[in-house]
C-alpha cells in the first residue's frame, strides 16, 4: 500500500518565503537563477580583480617582516631563505614617535571630516533647495574648480597661514583641507533626491529651515554622509604634502610625515619602508571595515551603482 503525501499549502508558502528571502539576500529577484553564466563571469572576474588589487598590499606586508638582506636580494621570492622577521617593525617603533604621530594625525584628521561634512552639508542643501541669486553660476563655479590641482594652491595657502600666524598649529593642518567641492556635488545630487514634501510637511507643523535640516534631510542622508566622510578621513590620513610644508615643528608632525623621517634617517631600506606602509595603511583598513556597509549603500543611493 503506497501513501501519497499532499504538500500542506503553510509548508509550500513557507518555501517560497524562504527562497525569496534568500533571493533578496544574495541580490537576485524571484525566479532568477544563481548559477546563471552571466553571474558566474561576473563572480569569476570581480575575484581576479581583487587578487590583483590585493596582490601589491600583501607583497608589502611579507617584504615588512623580511630581513633587509632578504628584501633587497634578487631574484625576489615570497619566502626568505632566512625566515621572516619583525626587526624592521622594531626600528620604526623604536626610533619613531609612532603614538605621538598617529595622535596628531587622529585629531587632524578627525577635526577635518568633521568640518568639512558640516560645511559641504550646508552648501549642497542651499544649492539643492534655496534659490538664491547667482546660485546656478556659483555651483557651476564649485565644479569647475575640482579640476583644480592642489598643489597649485600650496604657496598661496602657505602665505595665507603665514598671515594668519597659524603656521606650526593644529590649524595649518586643518583649516586648507576642509574645502572639498567634489563632496559639495555629491551631497548635492544625493538631497535633490529627498522628496520635499517630507519638508514641506515638516514646515506646515511649524518647523524651520535649520530644524528640516537637521531633523528630515540629515538622518535620511546616513549613508551618503558616511561615505564622504570616509573619502574625506582617507584623504586627510593620507595627506602628506601639506603637513610636510605647513609644519616644522616635530612635535606637530602627522604619520606619513613622521614615518618619511625615520626612512631619510636610515636611507632607502626595504623592510623599514613596506613597514612603514603597513601602519600607515593599518588604521585606513581598520575603519573602511566598519564602515564598509555604508560606503557601498552611499554609492548605490548617490548613482555610482548604476542605479
Amino acid at each position: 500500500m503506497t501513501t501519497t503525501v499532499t504538500p500542506q499549502p503553510q509548508a509550500v508558502g513557507a518555501v517560497h518565503r524562504q527562497r525569496g528571502r534568500f533571493a533578496e539576500k544574495a541580490g537576485l529577484r524571484i525566479g532568477e537563477r544563481f548559477a546563471s553564466p552571466g553571474r558566474i563571469g561576473a563572480i569569476v572576474a570581480l575575484v581576479l580583480l581583487a587578487a590583483f588589487w590585493l596582490l601589491p598590499f600583501l607583497w608589502a606586508v611579507v617584504t615588512s617582516f623580511k630581513s633587509e638582506t632578504a628584501a633587497a636580494a634578487t631574484p625576489v621570492s615570497w619566502v626568505p631563505s632566512d625566515g621572516f622577521t619583525t626587526d624592521a617593525y622594531t626600528r620604526v617603533l623604536r626610533e619613531g614617535n609612532i603614538p605621538l604621530w598617529t595622535w596628531n594625525s587622529l585629531i587632524t584628521t578627525v577635526a577635518i571630516t568633521l568640518i568639512t561634512l558640516v560645511v559641504t552639508a550646508l552648501a549642497a542643501y542651499a544649492f539643492s533647495r534655496l534659490d538664491f541669486t547667482g546660485r546656478r553660476w556659483l555651483f557651476w563655479g564649485i565644479i569647475a574648480s575640482i579640476i583644480i590641482p592642489p598643489q597649485v594652491l600650496i604657496v598661496p595657502l602657505f602665505y595665507e597661514m603665514l598671515t594668519l600666524n597659524l603656521i606650526d598649529t593644529y590649524w595649518a593642518l586643518i583649516l586648507p583641507q576642509v574645502v572639498h567641492p567634489a563632496m559639495v556635488f555629491i551631497l548635492k545630487k544625493f538631497f535633490d533626491q529627498v522628496p520635499i514634501e517630507l519638508e514641506d510637511a515638516a514646515r506646515i507643523d511649524g518647523a524651520g529651515r535649520l530644524r528640516v535640516f537637521w531633523s528630515i534631510v540629515l538622518p535620511l542622508s546616513r549613508p551618503i554622509l558616511a561615505a564622504v566622510s570616509m573619502f574625506v578621513f582617507i584623504g586627510a590620513w593620507n595627506n602628506f604634502l601639506w603637513p610636510f610644508i605647513a609644519t616644522s615643528d616635530a612635535s606637530l608632525m602627522t604619520l606619513p610625515v613622521g614615518l618619511q623621517t625615520v626612512k631619510s634617517a636610515y636611507g632607502l631600506q626595504y623592510a623599514q619602508v613596506m613597514a612603514s606602509a603597513v601602519l600607515a595603511a593599518l588604521p585606513l583598513v581598520v575603519v573602511f571595515l566598519f564602515f564598509q556597509r555604508q560606503i557601498i549603500k552611499g554609492f548605490a543611493t548617490t548613482g555610482f551603482g548604476g542605479q
